[in-house]
């Protein structure tokens, strides 16, 4: 299986890190879709966007997901202007969801269509170039943010997406090929995802400091801000997502919504 190894990802694979017939390939966001469609991995937990840019034909699998309904804390534009005067945005490379997802919030709510310049934002040209406004996600919002007094205006696009449409928003879920549907591995998925949400405690202790995180803060983000179960809502959120996206020309292919349904 192919996933992330950020913070938010962890009550959704801890449990199957000592399963013995599975194996784990971690990878930024952006690189698990070459995971899924090359058969390195039989699931992964792709951004959502992916569904759509697959060369293959995937499957969403409702077992778990990465979802907020409000702010994330791990995804957010900073800005050195005000959101209407942005024209050019540093887009984080980790991300394919939230590039578009920034486009979608910028055009929608704040009337402007920016320019998308790609930004290795691990590097630390980040901190040398000072770019005017960009994008970030994962643990490096909150271990490697830029000064807040050198970007006064910051977007946390889970908020603005819940202002926007008043849904939550689903960043990631578990994908499988369509030709190739595993229920037996949804399942196994589901289960994972149900223990992990009992192991918050183990959880913080285990990698909050690993990933730098303070140890109140990753656990108020595993509680409180990040969602993993699949709800109607959160359905609903990813419909709403991929056509507005459509709507701006954001897709070059938008497929109609299949689940791969599995029993509780």
């Amino acid at each position: 299986m192919g996933c992330v190894s950020y913070l938010n990802s962890k009550p959704l694979i801890e449990p199957l890190l000592r399963h013995p017939d599975v194996q784990v390939h971690f990878a930024v966001p952006a690189a698990l879709l070459e995971l899924m469609t090359s058969g390195t991995a039989a699931a992964a937990l792709m951004p959502i966007v992916d569904y759509q840019n697959s060369p293959i034909v995937p499957m969403l699998v409702p077992a778990g997901a990465i979802c907020s309904d409000g702010p994330t804390l791990t995804v957010r534009i900073f800005s050195r202007v005000a959101p209407r005067q942005i024209t050019r945005l540093h887009a984080d490379t980790d991300s394919h969801t939230s590039v578009i997802l920034a486009q979608v919030i910028l055009r929608e709510l704040y009337g402007c269509k920016s320019q998308i310049i790609p930004l290795e934002a691990r590097s630390t040209r980040v901190r040398r170039e000072a770019p005017e406004t960009l994008l970030l996600i994962g643990d490096k919002v909150v271990n490697a943010a830029p000064p807040a007094k050198d970007y006064p205006w910051q977007l946390d696009l889970g908020a603005e997406w819940k202002r926007l449409t008043g849904l939550p928003f689903v960043f990631a879920m578990w994908m499988m090929p369509a030709a190739a549907p595993d229920r037996e591995l949804a399942r196994l998925l589901a289960d994972a995802r149900r223990e992990g949400g009992r192991m918050t405690d183990q959880l913080v202790e285990r990698y909050a400091k690993e990933k730098g995180w303070p140890a109140d803060l990753a656990r108020r983000y595993f509680t409180e801000h990040i969602r993993y179960e699949v709800t109607p809502r959160c359905r609903r959120g990813v419909e709403a997502f991929f056509q507005l996206a459509d709507r701006h020309g954001l897709l070059a292919v938008h497929r109609p919504v299949h689940y791969l349904e599995i029993q509780p």
